[in-house]
């Protein structure tokens, strides 16, 4: 395992790199603190540098493991592996095998989020708690993960090949529209973080990867369907949404209810679909009151 640390000013507080090799992928992921472990998941078109302005708090009282999901960020890009559980694998190839972990609090925004699902299905008895910001579940019985076609770059992006021929050189442009449209304003993502995301999805693969993520949809409704035909998750979960512009409001917390016993949440105002960044207080006290809650000596 290579690792280097850093200390940004933007971050506050010092943030190990590490890179764990698994064999079929190599995963880039950053911690931060020490005690009872928090696994954060990102999205689409983001990386683990989302939780920028979550990792300082919980790192005053927890151990905090921030991965690149395969294929986005500065983990590798292999040819195949983006259905939700195979990514969930990698994510407990690295947090159980690879760290020796045995249980965490799990969190996972846009694609994050059913890669979470995926694990604490696979892994419930390690999964403390779950929760899932603004991203519903494929396959958790709604019509359509894809809102009836209202997010229309679901279906643009499973399309084969014309997706990257077309933003290949033009990242700036479809990327920006994402940051600066989904969410509570345009100017919620600063242009050097966006800057730093461009920076790993100009990369060779990651749009391709990146775009995969989409593609495997219909593998990932059909997955989750088989796994909530006979089982519901047993752990508690939050699940939040957000109120403005493009976030999923009360539809976060409906698809959970629909998969778990015991489901929590509601809607964050003032915030579109980037609540990390956009509503990181907020966003703490949900989350260390609930992890509190549920926190064992």
């Amino acid at each position: 395992m290579g690792q280097a640390m850093i200390a940004a000013p933007t971050l506050r507080i010092p943030m190990i790199h590490h890179h764990a090799d698994l064999g079929d992928v190599r995963l880039h992921y950053v911690t931060a603190g020490a005690g009872f472990p928090v696994v954060l998941l990102h999205g689409w078109p983001q990386t683990w540098y989302e939780w920028r302005h979550v990792m300082p708090e919980l790192a005053q009282r927890y151990r905090v493991i921030a991965p690149d999901l395969r294929g986005l960020g500065d983990s590798s890009r292999p040819a195949e592996g983006y259905d939700k559980k195979t990514i969930g694998n990698d994510i407990w190839r690295l947090v159980h095998d690879h760290l020796g972990i045995d249980a965490f609090h799990l969190v996972g925004h846009d694609w994050g989020g059913p890669t979470a699902y995926a694990v604490a299905a696979a892994h419930p008895e390690s999964v403390r708690t779950l929760t899932i910001l603004d991203v519903t579940i494929p396959g958790d019985g709604s019509p359509n993960i894809s809102q009836g076609g209202r997010r229309w770059h679901h279906a643009f992006h499973q399309t084969h090949d014309l997706p990257e021929a077309l933003v290949a050189g033009r990242e700036d442009i479809y990327f920006g529209w994402f940051y600066r449209n989904y969410g509570h304003h345009p100017n919620v993502i600063p242009e050097a973080d966006i800057a730093e995301y461009l920076r790993t999805y100009r990369q060779i693969g990651a749009l391709r990867a990146g775009f995969a993520y989409y593609r495997n949809i219909p593998r990932d409704i059909a997955d989750n369907e088989a796994i909530a035909k006979d089982f519901k998750l047993p752990m508690p979960v939050l699940a939040l949404g957000g109120n403005n512009a493009w976030g999923r409001r009360m539809e976060v917390v409906e698809s959970l209810r629909r998969l778990a016993t015991d489901v929590r949440g509601g809607i964050v105002e003032d915030c579109g679909h980037w609540m990390p960044e956009e509503q990181p207080d907020v966003l703490l006290g949900h989350l260390t009151a609930f992890f509190a809650e549920h926190d064992r000596a």
